[in-house]
C-alpha cells in the first residue's frame, strides 16, 4: 500500500528555500524530489559543480530560473523542463525581479536533505556575508558533488 505524506521541513539555504517532497527513504533510492524557491536576483552561493552519480531534472513552476550547464545559459520557465546529465558542470541564478520556483528530481536519490542542511549551516553562519567556501566545497565533495572553483591568482 502506498503512503501519501507531505514533509514539513523547509531548509533555508541563505535566501533559497528547499522543501523536500520525497527522499531516498520514501522511494527505495529511486529518486529524491524537492521544490526550490529562489527570490529575485538570488543565486546559488556554492560554486558551479557536477555530479557523476545522478541526473538532475528541473521543471519550472513559477518565474524564470537561469541555469548555466557546461557554459550554456538556459532559461527554465513555467511548464519547461531541463535535464542535467551526469558530469555536466552547472549552477543557477534568478536574474529576474520575480520569484522563481522549480521542482527538482534527482535520479537515483544519491543526495538528500542532509546535504542541504549541512550547507545551510555554513551559509547561514555567514550572516549574509560571504560563506566559508572551503567548508562548502568540503560538504559538496562529501556528498558526491564536484565543485569547480575559480583559479587562484598567482602571487608574483
Amino acid at each position: 500500500m502506498s503512503e501519501k505524506r507531505r514533509l514539513a521541513e523547509v531548509i533555508q539555504l541563505g535566501p533559497l528555500a528547499i522543501h523536500f517532497l520525497a527522499t531516498s527513504a520514501d522511494t527505495n533510492g529511486s529518486l529524491a524530489l524537492f521544490d526550490l524557491t529562489v527570490p529575485p536576483a538570488a543565486r546559488l552561493a556554492a560554486p558551479p559543480h557536477s555530479h557523476d552519480h545522478y541526473e538532475e531534472t528541473i521543471y519550472g513552476l513559477e518565474g524564470v530560473l537561469t541555469w548555466t550547464v557546461n557554459g550554456t545559459s538556459i532559461d527554465v520557465r513555467q511548464g519547461e523542463a531541463l535535464t542535467i546529465p551526469r558530469g555536466a558542470v552547472h549552477q543557477f541564478a534568478n536574474n529576474s525581479q520575480a520569484v522563481a520556483k522549480v521542482l527538482c528530481v534527482i535520479t537515483p536519490a544519491a543526495i538528500g536533505p542532509e546535504f542541504f542542511r549541512e550547507s545551510a549551516e555554513v551559509l547561514n553562519a555567514a550572516g549574509g556575508g560571504p560563506p566559508d567556501r572551503a567548508k562548502l566545497a568540503a560538504i559538496m565533495r562529501q556528498h558526491g558533488l564536484k565543485p569547480v572553483l575559480p583559479p587562484q591568482a598567482v602571487q608574483p
